[in-house]
């Protein structure tokens, strides 16, 4: 059975870079009828907030990325420490005692020998009586994976065969100095735990997989199935490191971008396929290829998810807006017309309030100085409403006899007149749904 997991540190909140991995792995597993895990890397328990842990089921929740089952590393710290275990009777667990301004230093100096910033392994021939003396004078020292010097292969499902040679990478650290087990070990005891098949991560973590290999190895498992997708860019190729605070789901949310228009785009972006508007989940999964993917670094534009949420909401049917129609106070009667002719004059949802008060209440023209003396004579002239099908026309062809106006010149002002706005449906269409004048 194909098993994947999205594990988030509940530390802040999802971004648009999180988002990319939990989907890819919700698809893997959906389209193989497998299992998705949502595991919280809770093990740090000064940084994890319940809020952010709250946080990110409702985003995924809002997205509609189900999980199977959720688990959380901060209810598994005895399986972490069993594993430690296993790793010091396998002589591939040791204890080191430098301090960051000691490992700063070594790192210095290596480099000016032009040599790797490797961990030179100098814990390994302290004797106990030293190791005890450190104990002493620092407190606990950290825990290391000792690495086998080998190289290390795998078939990435993206990035094709990889081969890092472990000599060129420091014993990684797994436990800190005050007992906080280190994702890298307490990942790898999940993974195995719960029978992970495949995991898909960014492209960042190559070097940590490596590692995580040989400690899946060493504690006598098989390592899953690895991916690395491409990290995401600004427009312009810029990091967006220092903006993902700004691309967090919950502000897209806010700002009214739709699920499916959010997971249309992040479903192909850097793959080899156009991104096109999805109408379900279902066809997210049908179309989703995880070798269609390049190891480029991907562009992203949060400008693109405007156009891909206006088309998602003209999509739909009068049914699926009807309770928010009505929630808006839209009488029954109208809401299917008001629906069909504002479907593909809004944005985002929120469009539709406004819209909504202009024909309930009349709007406040909006009137160029030009042309005021035109739009008073044509107000004039308005009779009042209900407005029939053929209204406008007439009113239109009324003023243009009376005023020799035509074209954008007679229209423009009277649509601006009616609605405040410049822009907006057939006006044919929306005078019959008017309830009442423009605003004096």
């Amino acid at each position: 059975m194909t098993i994947t997991r999205f594990a988030p540190s509940p530390t802040g909140y999802l971004h648009v870079g999180n988002l990319r991995t939990a989907l890819m792995n919700w698809m893997i597993a959906r389209k193989a009828g497998g299992t998705f895990i949502l595991r919280l890397d809770d093990t740090d328990p000064e940084r994890s907030k319940q809020e952010y842990a709250d946080a990110i089921r409702q985003d995924l929740e809002w997205l509609g990325l189900t999980w199977d089952r959720m688990e959380r590393q901060s209810e598994r710290l005895d399986r972490y420490a069993a594993a430690a275990d296993t790793l010091r009777e396998k002589g591939r667990f040791y204890e080191a005692f430098e301090t960051p301004t000691e490992l700063d230093l070594k790192r210095k100096k290596q480099l000016n020998m032009g040599k790797p910033p490797v961990y030179d392994r100098a814990a390994l021939a302290l004797s106990d009586d030293e190791k005890a003396k450190l104990r002493a004078e620092r407190g606990e020292g950290v825990w290391r994976f000792l690495l086998d010097h080998e190289r290390i292969v795998w078939t990435d499902g993206i990035l094709g065969d990889i081969s890092i040679d472990a000599a060129s990478v420091s014993d990684p650290v797994l436990i800190r100095q005050d007992g906080q087990v280190l994702y890298t070990l307490a990942s790898v005891v999940d993974d195995t735990d719960f029978g992970v098949t495949h995991v898909v991560r960014g492209s960042d973590h190559v070097t940590n997989t490596a590692t995580q290999i040989q400690i899946i190895e060493a504690l006598g498992f098989t390592p899953p199935a690895f991916a690395h997708h491409s990290l995401l860019t600004g427009p312009q190729g810029e990091a967006l490191s220092k903006r993902l605070g700004t691309l967090a789901l919950r502000d897209l949310r806010a700002a009214g971008i739709e699920p499916m228009a959010l997971l249309s785009l992040m479903a192909r972006l850097g793959s080899n396929q156009p991104v096109e508007l999805r109408a379900d989940h279902a066809e997210l999964i049908e179309g989703f290829d995880l070798g269609q993917f390049g190891a480029a670094p991907t562009k992203f534009d949060a400008d693109d998810l405007k156009p891909l949420t206006a088309r998602y909401l003209a999509s739909l049917p009068y049914g699926a807006m009807a309770d928010e129609l009505a929630e808006l106070g839209v009488p029954d009667d109208l809401a299917p017309r008001f629906w069909e002719v504002l479907r593909e004059n809004i944005e985002t949802r929120a469009d539709l309030g406004p819209w909504w008060e202009i024909l309930r209440d009349g709007a406040v023209p909006l009137i160029e100085d030009a042309d005021r003396d035109f739009v008073i004579d044509a107000l004039a002239r308005l009779p009042e409403p209900p407005y029939g099908p053929q209204t406008w026309a007439d009113w239109t062809g009324a003023m243009k006899d009376a005023s020799g106006r035509k074209g954008k010149a007679l229209f423009m002002p009277l649509r601006m007149a009616l609605t405040g706005r410049a822009r907006g449906p057939e006006m044919a269409d929306f005078m019959p749904l008017m309830q009442a004048r423009p605003r004096a």
